[in-house]
């Protein structure tokens, strides 16, 4: 058995039971939490009529709450929401896609309960510096769990940017981009960023995120409503397959609907980061007076996650370009852009894919290194920086299918130690997701 067989096989073995423990935590924070993702509105209206209550901490190196919002949603607004779907679907059927966007309801209170503990559980060094995420909640149960934690997530933010330089370079490749010289260029871009430290990736992102939503999302709205006839029957499937799988076809050959529902969730996870904690990172940088502020916004942030990818997905079932694939393809989307747009088509999609790519690296390479200085009190930082360009370089020219079976492989050994030890930490502090005024 090769790489690929195998990770794909500890997938189909792991994958089962993570899932299910994913769903039933997020039905218990949601009760918890007494639906904070309804009850939480109220709050959200306030911050958009009457702004953020700041916190003065002196020297501590913070920045804005809607800068460390912009800094978050650089790692999960990104390649993800365009590639993963069309993954999701290819693996599970055009019923993932239905579960994909369903587990956003509950990734949205993990994300809240994520963030919340991440602001308050931070700590300040000496020099101003923030040690903060998972690494430090999770030592309200076990130093050793929090250890754990932190070294498997370094490995994923590696792998995770490696996936993002392997998707780009596959894309560009079709436009006879040597697939390396993408690689330099991003291990490069990531080395420069990461030098300006966390003010530096809120402002580039804070720049470059609204641009590529709306630019993406044009293009993509055009093929979706050029054919309601096709657009009606792309919902119909979508609909009829949540719990009967369709007839095989191309890589969907064989599937379940488990296989479907763990595509989905899985891929929810990837795009979203919701159970995983990274998205509570650059979250816990914000100045927010109120920890359960920055929570909710957090929270509230997976709505634009959810929304792109969802049209993503439709993008591939409405063109059918699902069916036409015998193994996982990351570059499904740039056909449909090449194929069913105006002229310039594929040059936007790949305007746009670069401004995704370059986000969600230097967002995930940020995330890494706090992760990394957590655990090492920020030594040998700069070591950490030239082995993420490395991994960056190397992903460029790895294997489509074995980058991808290795990522959702990885996260079942991240993601399901932090859910439970946030349901844990929801019934042991409650009082730290009270919305205070």
């Amino acid at each position: 058995m090769d790489l690929v067989g195998f990770f794909k096989q500890a997938n189909i073995f792991l994958g089962g039971p993570a899932t299910v423990i994913f769903l039933i935590i997020g039905v218990i924070l949601t009760l918890k939490t007494r639906f904070i993702q309804i009850r939480g509105l109220p709050r959200l209206w306030q911050f958009i009529t009457q702004g953020f209550r700041r916190k003065d901490e002196g020297n501590i190196k913070t920045i804005s709450s809607f800068h460390a919002m912009f800094a978050a949603m650089a790692t999960s607004l990104g390649m993800g929401n365009i590639v993963g779907p069309s993954v999701a679907i290819i693996i599970g059927g055009p019923g993932a896609l239905f579960w994909l966007i369903a587990y956003t309801f509950f990734g949205g209170v993990m994300r809240f309960t994520e963030t919340s503990f991440a602001l308050f559980t931070r700590k300040k060094l000496q020099d101003g510096k923030i040690i903060s995420g998972p690494t430090q909640y999770l030592r309200l149960i076990s130093n050793w769990l929090a250890n754990w934690y932190g070294w498997i997530m370094i490995a994923l933010f590696a792998v995770w940017s490696g996936l993002q330089s392997n998707t780009l370079a596959n894309i560009l490749a079709k436009e006879n981009v040597p697939q390396w010289w993408i690689g330099l260029a991003l291990a490069t871009i990531v080395l420069i960023v990461l030098h300006g430290g966390a003010k530096r990736v809120g402002l580039v992102a804070s720049k470059l995120v609204p641009f590529m939503f709306i630019f993406y999302l044009s293009f993509s709205l055009w093929v979706i409503f050029r054919d309601f006839t096709m657009l009606k029957h792309a919902f119909t499937l979508i609909f009829s397959s949540i719990f009967s799988p369709v007839a095989p076809v191309g890589a969907f050959a064989g599937a379940s609907v488990m296989t479907a529902i763990r595509a989905g969730v899985f891929k929810s996870i990837f795009i979203t980061e919701a159970g995983l904690g990274t998205s509570s990172i650059p979250h816990s940088m914000s100045d927010a007076k109120n920890h359960t502020d920055q929570g909710l916004l957090a929270m509230y942030s997976i709505i634009a996650d959810g929304f792109l990818a969802f049209i993503s997905g439709l993008l591939v079932i409405v063109t059918g370009l699902w069916k036409t694939v015998d193994n996982i393809d990351s570059t499904l989307v740039y056909t449909a852009f090449k194929t069913y747009t105006p002229a310039l088509g594929d040059f936007i999609l790949v305007v746009s894919v670069t401004l995704f790519v370059i986000t969600t690296v230097i967002g995930n390479s940020f995330n890494g290194m706090q992760s990394f200085a957590s655990l090492t009190k920020h030594r040998w930082v700069r070591q950490y920086k030239i082995f993420t360009a490395g991994i960056i370089f190397l992903g460029s020219i790895m294997s489509v299918p074995l980058i991808w079976h290795m990522v959702d492989f990885i996260i079942t050994f991240v993601a399901v130690p932090n859910v439970i030890s946030l349901a844990i930490l929801a019934f042991k502090m409650p009082e730290v997701l009270e919305i205070k005024s």
